[in-house]
This record gives C-alpha cells, structure tokens and sequence, in this order.
C-alpha cells in the first residue's frame, strides 16, 4: 500500500503544477497546460488525486539539499565541509544574498503546495460523486498541508503573502503578513484539521501511510505555539497550549518510543510506531524525482583513505556538514551511558580495497597494510596519545586531526539499498515528526511553565530510550539538572541533523549567540539573519516592487 500511495503521489505532483502553474518568473503567474483540463479537479478522479498532490511540494523541503540548506547549516552543531556551494549559510557573509537560487525554489514550491491546497478546500463543495465525509477529511489534511507550508515560509522568512483562496489568474499584488496574522493563519487551519480528521487505528493508518492524521496536526500545532511563545504575537497561554497538544499526541493515538535509538533510522522499519508524520520517498526512479538526499551530505571523505574505495554501504561523500567541536565534545561527550554518539556517528570503517599504502593522515605511523575487511580508520572520538595509535594497525582520526574532509559521519540517512555507489536518489522516508521530538517539545513547554518536575519527567522518557543496555537508570536527570540549557543540548543529542537546529535555536531566541559561540567559522552572524532574504524574484514580479513587498533588514 505505501509504495502504491507514494506512486500516486509522484505521477499527480505533475497535476500540482498544472493546477497551479507558479513559474521560477512569477510565483503567481498561471501557465495553462491543456494535458489536464481545469475541471478535472471537480471529478471524484481529479479531487483525489489533487488532493495527493498537495503533499508533493514537501519533497521539495524534506530530504533535499535546499532544505538542509536551510535548516542545518551554520548552526552551533554543524559548520561546513570541504565541498559544496551555498557557503553563505553557514558564514552568513554577503554571499547570503536576495538572488540565491535555493530561496526562490523552497519559496515557489512552497506556495504551489499551498494554491493546491487551495483548489482542494474551495472546490470540494462542487465535486459530484465524493461523500461529504472524504470531502471533510481531505479538506482536514490540505488545512494541515497549508499551515504546514506557510510555517515553513514563516519561520524562514517572517511575514509573507497569505492567499488562502485558489490563484485563477495572474496578479502582481502581493503584501507581506504581519507575524499576528500569520500565526492567527496557521493556528485556525490546524485547530480545523485537527477538528476534522479522523481518529484512526494504527492499522488504518497504515493503509495510507503518509496522509496528515489528528496526531500529526497537533504535534505541528505544539511547535507553532511554542514559537509563538517567543514572539511579538505571545500570548500567556502558548506554552499550556503547547503542553496538552504534545500530550494528547504522546498518550491518544498509539505512538510509542522504539526501544532502541538506532532502530528508529533502520531503514527496513520506516513504518515504525515512533513515526508521527513522514515525507514519502521510493526505490521507483520513475515516482522518486531526486529522492531523499540526506545520504550525501554528512560523510566524510573516506574514500580516498588508504584501503578504502568508495562503496554503497558507507555511501556517497559529499562532504557538506561536520560536525562542530561543541556537537562531538559537549552535546555528545557523555558516552558511557548514553548510546547517541555511538548509534549517530559512524565511527569504524573496513578494507574494501587491501594493498599496502603511505598515503596516511595518521601522523602516528608512516604506512599500512589492509586485507579485506581489516579495520582502517577508527574515530574514537577523544585524543589519543601517538604511541596509542601507534599501536594501532589501523589509521586513528583522532579531535586534533579533524578537519573539513575528515571527521565523525552521521549515519541516520545512509542509504545502502541504493543500487549503485554513485547513485544519488535516496529511498528513505524523511521523518518530520517523531515522537522523541513530541516529548521534548512537553519537556520544553512545561519547563516554561515552571513545571520542573513534569519537564524532567517528559525528558527522561527520551534519555531513558538512548541508554546503552542496563544504563537506563544512569540516564535519567534529576529535577535540579532540569534546565533550558540542559534541553537545548538533549534537542541536539536526539534530533542532530533532522532538519530543524536552525529553527530550534530561532524559536528560543539564542541563534546568534549560541552559534558565534560554538560555531568561530560562522562569526559574522548578527540579528538579521534570524530570517532569511526575501527571494529577489517575488520582489521583482510585485508591483511596486520593495515599496509593496519589503526585503528583510540587512538584506
């Protein structure tokens, strides 16, 4: 059933397009393309399948390079790697500028996304041939798909323009949203989704693995009002609101916490009970477009070591992120109980390639001789002596000898059921929601309630399930350790390169402390680029230009 869903959801992205018509020129300019009449959307057929279109644009933000762009980079976990553009991101200098190419594409899928959803909630009233109950139910999720999308363009760029009516016809009139409307905007569509979709089983979930459910809706809904908390638009019950959402999610709807930390990214269980809500990706090149791409961004440049080629377990390289010093020294220096480090970073690689070799980064010796499957690089994540590693057969990359091409790999997205080692198109599903995340967000809403005890009761849900076996009593905090910097590093321990560190340190207002702290590389960051610059594009097709349609401070 899932990989029929997903198929279905790729061939009608197309009708998405159709529908919407938003070219790189004019975001809301209507290209009309006579392959699918505009009426289709008014039969039973066409509702659906538009309705499945909708949730296509996430492809364009989850699992891809633009949105890891977006969300990870210049953070105080991750700093750049040796490769790879879009540097300005993680430097925040002028290359940071209106004309990059990755923020008019989230910004214009994002809002093809959203006039699809559109569409779908303003016709369903005329489809003939549909129950009024699939109708309520598809107009639940298009209301969650929308507030979703326009979270998104919120958190990156602040207020942006919000249509909530189907775009028929091309218009340069465009204003950008105060935050009180945008958060008044997506607050009433997820308190509609969450009215309106269905309370279903875990097993009906799993027929149709992937649409928005009731838990998917208010787990979203607990993190807009933990952002709106810490906003101009805060009101005194934001973070209770965000409390009783995150519990209902936790205890209403059969979620559970794997028992193992590393299982959760087993890429043979993506339809696992953690699961809260999931971008669809497949092994099908004809319905995967370019897939999830995850795989490429965190690994280290180990295919160019003595014994090793590159192979499709250890993947594709691409070197974008390392990890900062802060992230592998602080946020995961304790490793005798808890199994994070151990299950997040790869930390031993094997011959795939024997031979003798003097080609060494390990200072420690001068040559070294692999067979298949011999040990050839270990990180043991500390410093080692020399006569330590000298005694190695293998070559130790120890903290001292990190560098842009070298260093700790994250594993949750390597992909090896790729059918090749240069084969790009990842398969696995991106998990937006997770229920660890859904305890940490009632972690963070109680303690900003005051409520110490309940917080550090929520969290150790969380730090018990990342014990090594045995340990779970070792991980568990007392009330006094129960602290916000305490949570800002768990967050980091439990969601590390998840797509979302930037929009965490956003939300709690320390973005820019946090990151000329930990991260030197990123010094220049300043107030302004708590958002992004407007996309040049959108500026340039409103009429009256900035005057109309402002361009964030600094930009």
């Amino acid at each position: 059933m899932k990989k029929t869903y997903i198929k279905s959801l790729k061939i009608f992205g197309l009708l998405a397009f159709m529908l919407v018509g938003q070219s790189c020129e004019d975001v809301l300019k209507e290209n009309l393309v006579s392959g699918i009449g505009n009426e289709y959307i008014n039969t039973p057929k066409g509702f659906e399948d538009a309705s499945r279109a909708a949730y296509a644009p996430l492809r364009n933000f989850y699992g891809t390079q633009q949105g890891l762009t977006l969300t990870e980079y210049g953070t105080d976990l991750y700093a750049t790697g040796a490769d790879g553009g879009y540097k300005g991101f993680h430097f925040y200098d002028a290359q940071l500028q209106p004309t990059i190419d990755y923020l008019a594409i989230v910004w214009d899928e994002t809002y093809r996304g959203i006039n699809t959803c559109n569409a779908v909630i303003e016709r369903s009233a005329k489809v003939v041939g549909v129950t009024d109950a699939l109708k309520k139910q598809r107009v639940a999720e298009m209301k969650f798909l929308r507030a979703h999308y326009y979270f998104i363009l919120f958190q990156q760029f602040g207020g942006v323009d919000l249509r909530l009516t189907e775009t028929l016809a091309p218009t340069k009139i465009t204003k950008r949203a105060s935050d009180a409307d945008m958060y008044k905007t997506i607050i009433a569509d997820l308190d509609d989704a969450i009215a309106n979709l269905d309370v279903k089983s875990r097993a009906a979930v799993m027929t149709e693995w992937g649409r928005a459910s009731k838990g998917a809706a208010e787990h979203l809904l607990a993190r807009v009002y933990l952002a709106k908390g810490n906003s101009s638009a805060k009101a005194t019950d934001d973070y209770a609101k965000a409390a009783t959402l995150a519990t209902n999610v936790i205890n209403n709807y059969g979620f559970k916490l794997l028992p193992d930390f590393a299982s959760v990214f087993d890429q043979g269980n993506q339809l696992n009970d953690e699961v809260v809500f999931a971008v669809q990706y497949t092994a099908d090149p004809l319905t995967n477009n370019v897939g999830n791409e995850l795989h490429l961004f965190f690994g280290m440049q180990y295919d160019t070591q003595s014994g090793m080629i590159r192979d499709v377990a250890n993947g594709r390289p691409f070197k974008r992120l390392r990890p900062t010093r802060y992230c592998t020294d602080v946020v995961f220096g304790e490793r005798v109980n808890d199994s994070r480090y151990k299950k997040t970073f790869k930390d031993t690689w094997t011959c795939n390639s024997p031979g003798t070799f003097t080609n060494v980064f390990d200072t420690s010796k001068k040559s070294v001789t692999f067979k298949a499957g011999d040990t050839t690089i270990y990180i043991p994540g500390r410093e080692w002596t020399l006569a330590e590693r000298a005694a190695k057969p293998y070559q130790v990359l120890v903290p001292s000898l990190y560098n842009e091409a070298l260093f700790p790999t994250m594993q949750k997205f390597l992909d090896p059921l790729r059918p090749d080692r240069t084969y790009t198109n990842g398969s696995r599903d991106f998990m937006c929601f997770r229920l660890a995340d859904t305890y940490l967000m009632l972690a963070e809403a109680q303690l900003l309630q005051g409520k110490t005890k309940e917080a550090t009761d929520a969290i150790n849900m969380v730090r018990r399930r990342a014990a090594f076996a045995g340990k779970a009593a070792a991980m568990e905090i007392k009330e006094s350790q129960m602290t916000f910097d305490f949570l800002v590093e768990e967050r980091g321990r439990e969601l590390a390169g998840e797509q979302i560190r930037w929009m965490d340190l956003k939300r709690w207002g320390n973005l820019v402390e946090r990151v000329k702290l930990y991260n030197p590389q990123a010094s220049a960051i300043k107030a302004i680029h708590l958002v992004r610059p407007i996309p040049q594009t959108q500026i340039d097709r409103t009429e009256g230009g900035v005057t109309s349609f402002p361009q964030n401070s600094g930009y």
